[in-house]
């Protein structure tokens, strides 16, 4: 399966979804803010990265174009994790360079099916 990075601040959400992914078979690596999380990106180079928006310090979207920026870590897609649910949020996260969104609280299924459709290889020629 696919190695994760999850990148959030709040320790129940941590757990929850460290639990979720890892009965998926995922190898999960947490960290708890962007500066944390974009040094474990270059440091594991993960299949995928779920990111917090919301993060003390630098925000999540300040970490996503960090990301994007580098050469080593520009490839990695993000799905970006927010309680905000406002419209124009979506589009937001993707002009920060973030692959997908997903609001809070996770609808998980909907998640799976992000997170295999940004790590699963093309079948296409």
């Amino acid at each position: 399966m696919a190695k994760i990075l999850v990148i959030e601040d709040t320790e129940n959400n941590r757990i929850i979804i460290e639990r979720r992914l890892r009965k998926k078979d995922h190898e999960v690596h947490l960290r708890e803010d962007a500066e944390q999380g974009i040094t474990a990106a270059g440091e594991i180079a993960p299949d995928i990265i779920l990111m917090d928006v919301g993060l003390p310090g630098m925000d999540g979207w300040t970490a996503a174009r960090l990301l994007k920026d580098n050469p080593a870590t520009a490839g990695t897609p993000i799905i970006a994790l927010t309680a905000h649910a406002m419209e124009g949020d979506r589009e937001k996260a993707l002009a920060a360079g973030c692959d997908d969104y997903e609001t809070k609280p996770i609808d998980f299924p909907a998640l799976y099916a992000k997170i295999d459709a940004l790590t699963k290889p093309s079948l296409s020629p």
